[in-house]
């Protein structure tokens, strides 16, 4: 079995190779070694480039993360519920989680509007009413975003106790979920959108997220349902 060759011994051969391929008479001058940049142009360097990244995005990505925060905030009105509302432990487990995920992403999407001079809508929650303040050109009526729940739906959640809470919670969440998956799709099927970086990652997170909780409260519905339905 042949030995791996020290970087040393790789460096010399070629150096010889290159000797024997050279003219007779003639000496190859090497060419100059170029400087070595000193930890400030390093760091001048990668913050240029970082700036640079932030200057690529699209109106679509920007009124994307305006909205989503928006759609977000919905999602912890509802999950705020879960503790006072007679809430079975497994969904209080799921409340927490997207309210924990949502609440990162929240912040991190208003974040990126900061980074790239856009307005960062605030979010206001008073009960289950929501207010956004501060979204600038990227305004949204958030009442007709997909998957939003209306002020009668909200009233309904917000009324109900017990299994029923659960079950209303789960139904509304699931169309609530898909209505972010859909502008997700939607960010994906406008030109030129998403091609920085963050925001394709942030929009796919949030497709793969979401899709994977619809999925588990499916479960927990139709587990709901044949409960109700057992003699």
């Amino acid at each position: 079995m042949i030995g791996r060759r020290a970087p040393g011994v790789a460096v010399a051969a070629l150096a010889v190779a290159a000797w024997g391929c050279a003219p007779a008479g003639r000496v190859e001058s090497a060419a100059p070694a170029r400087p070595a940049r000193s930890v400030e142009e390093l760091e001048a360097a990668y913050h240029a480039r970082v700036d640079s990244a932030r200057t690529r995005f699209t109106e679509a990505d920007a009124r994307f993360m305006s909205g989503m925060i928006g759609h977000h905030a919905q999602a912890l009105i509802m999950a705020a519920m879960a503790p006072t509302h007679g809430a079975g432990p497994q969904l209080r487990v799921l409340a927490a989680r997207i309210d924990n995920a949502q609440s990162d992403e929240i912040a991190w999407m208003q974040q990126w509007l900061r980074d790239r001079g856009q307005p960062a809508p605030e979010v206001h929650i008073e009960g289950t009413t929501l207010m956004i303040h501060g979204a600038g050109g990227h305004g949204h009526d958030h009442s007709t975003m997909p998957g939003m729940l209306t002020p009668a739906q909200l009233d309904e959640l917000d009324a109900a106790r017990g299994i029923e809470f659960d079950r209303l919670f789960l139904e509304f969440m699931i169309q609530h979920h898909a209505g972010a998956v859909t502008m997700v799709e939607d960010l994906f099927a406008t030109d030129g959108a998403a091609q920085d970086g963050d925001t394709f990652k942030l929009a796919s997170d949030v497709q793969v997220d979401q899709r994977t909780e619809i999925a588990r409260m499916q479960l927990m519905l139709d587990a709901l349902t044949d409960a109700d339905g057992a003699p």
